[in-house]
């Protein structure tokens, strides 16, 4: 009986494949694109981003021949590709022929960015479709949108309309080699080269003595950083983190649209004392004018001699996460951003399992001077205030005259950047709040706007510093609607690897749409989301609740 069962039900012989296969249409499709990018699965992103530029969009057929083409699962790169927001799957009816992308980030929402988007999602111009999107590092020129991923800035409904007619306005050109080379550029790498070992332990006594941290927001001291690198064996890798995403940060953007070369000599240098095999930059892929530039500049490293590894340049597809450092590797691996538990950290396991030294471009900006100049550690230590070390970039946003990004000393006070870096407060407003450091930094009252702004000096008061974004409010904003705009940011970026940050930041943002807030259930939410999440985006994602409840309490409803 059992036999006849089996055969009864067996079903007939398979004649091909598992799965959905290819048709040649899409098969040709993907060759056609692919051609002169390596078939690995780091490029996999790659791969996505030259499909989209060429057809609009991702085919679902494209997708599993580029699988196919890449001896990967179809659901490899199928979970790639859901992942990123710049990435977007087509259905049989392709959309319009523009995308016209709005901000709808806090920098952004106090300069019309909400009026904007209601005027353009009222009458798109023709041939295109309106949807809104995240911070898009144009803070100082807000409100911002982005056709495609070209960037519009100081936007009203008539310069996007001009903008869809004759292209969107030519961002500047960065400066390239030459000038940078006649300005005596590189001799800090020169002389760096041309030491011994003893020469790369003066290196890091000087990095120590200059008091140089990660100035991506964590602030870990550069050069325990360079050691723990050297400790492992080789091959070893550098990466720039060059994927700044925060609302209220633009000083990547700054520092490479100014002096690309500064930074790439960083690289270089830093490449050179931990003895790596390559370098790799990791660019945030709102910014297309750089990467343009970035790609033109490496070649001219290249061919002048001076670069003497390979750098590889990398495309974020629009993905916050990213920015956390181990989110960033698995990117560049060619998978989703899942930020990787620690330990090991990167400086031991890092790209491709490798000893890794990721910096921020800040750190790189400033390695030239204070490796290159006569007692350039002590001169950039002594610029600091009130005790403070060194120099650093706040991107500055907001209710000031003169928003933009400012190379102040550490230690400085928010109210001496408004008034003594931006110009004073718009005319009619008056100082009540600021974000010392971004959307994850928190946000204290005007009575808390001397505090010194360095890692370490507002851990007190339940607020940091981090990447040095700082977003200044006036008497004629609503502290609650900025809370809520910071949340809901968090909920959009949440990779949702881990309950406590993908429930936690979406159960927030129902709460805080309540009428009157649940203090006691907003502080064990913020406990839990603290203690339990993987990476940063879980565990600060309340600060800006936390200390308007603790700071502001007469501001909560």
């Amino acid at each position: 009986m059992a036999d006849g069962l089996i055969g009864k039900n067996a079903s007939a012989p398979r004649r091909g494949p598992r799965g959905r296969q290819p048709s040649e249409t899409d098969r040709a499709a993907v060759s056609a694109v692919l051609a002169g990018i390596a078939s690995r699965r780091d490029m996999l992103i790659e791969h996505l981003h030259a499909l989209q530029d060429r057809h609009g969009g991702l085919r679902a057929g494209h997708l599993v021949a580029l699988a196919e083409a890449l001896r990967l699962a179809p659901v490899e790169v199928f979970e790639v590709a859901s992942f990123y927001h710049h990435f977007e799957m087509l259905e049989d009816a392709a959309p319009a022929p523009l995308t016209i992308r709005v901000c709808d980030s806090l920098p952004c929402q106090l300069a019309g960015g909400g009026a904007l988007l209601d005027a353009l999602s009222a009458a798109p111009p023709p041939g295109t479709r309106v949807v809104v999107a995240p911070c898009m590092g144009a803070c100082h020129r807000a409100p911002a949108c982005a056709m495609g991923h070209d960037l519009v800035e100081c936007a009203t409904p008539a310069a996007v309309a001009a903008a869809v007619r004759g292209g969107p306005p030519a961002l500047p050109s960065p400066p390239g080699l030459d000038a940078y080379l006649a300005r005596g550029g590189y001799a800090a790498l020169r002389a760096v080269r041309d030491a011994d070992d003893a020469g790369r332990e003066a290196i890091l006594a000087t990095l120590e003595a200059a008091s140089l941290r990660g100035l991506g927001g964590a602030g870990f001291p550069t050069s325990r950083k360079w050691r723990l690198v050297l400790s492992q064996p080789g091959p070893r890798h550098v990466v720039v983190n060059a994927d700044e995403g925060e609302p209220g940060t633009f000083k990547d953007r700054y520092c490479l649209e100014t002096e690309p070369h500064r930074v790439l000599e960083g690289m270089l240098i830093a490449a050179h004392a931990v003895g790596a095999e390559a370098c790799w930059i990791y660019l945030r892929d709102e910014y297309p004018h750089l990467r343009h530039a970035l790609r033109r500049e490496i070649a001219a490293l290249d061919g002048a001699g001076i670069a003497g590894l390979p750098i590889h340049l990398r495309r974020g597809a629009g993905a916050y996460i990213c920015g956390e450092e181990t989110a960033l590797l698995e990117s560049l691996e060619g998978r989703r951003g899942y930020p990787r538990h620690k330990p090991p950290f990167p400086g031991e396991h890092g790209l491709f399992g490798r000893p890794t030294l990721i910096h921020n471009v800040e750190t790189l900006w400033f390695l030239p001077e204070i490796l290159g100049e006569p007692d350039g550690a002590a001169r950039f230590a002594e610029r600091g205030r009130r005790g403070r070390q060194g120099l650093r970039f706040f991107s500055v946003s907001g209710r000031v005259r003169n928003p933009g990004e400012k190379l102040a000393p550490a230690g400085v006070t928010a109210r001496e950047l408004i008034e003594e870096f931006s110009g004073g407060m718009i005319e009619g407003h008056r100082l009540a709040a600021y974000l010392p450091g971004g959307a994850s930094g928190g946000i204290l009252p005007a009575s808390m706007a001397d505090l010194p702004l360095d890692f370490g000096t507002l851990d007190a008061v339940g607020c940091f510093v981090g990447s040095g974004a700082v977003v200044i409010l006036s008497d004629q904003d609503d502290l609650v609607e900025a809370a809520r705009n910071l949340v809901r940011f968090f909920r959009d970026e949440s990779c949702g690897q881990c309950t406590p940050c993908r429930v936690g930041t979406a159960k927030a943002d129902a709460l805080l749409r309540a009428p009157r807030w649940d203090r006691a259930l907003l502080e064990e939410l913020a406990a839990a989301m603290a203690d339990g999440s993987i990476c940063g985006l879980g565990q600060a994602a309340m600060n800006p609740v936390r200390s308007l409840l603790r700071h502001m309490p007469e501001a909560v409803p």
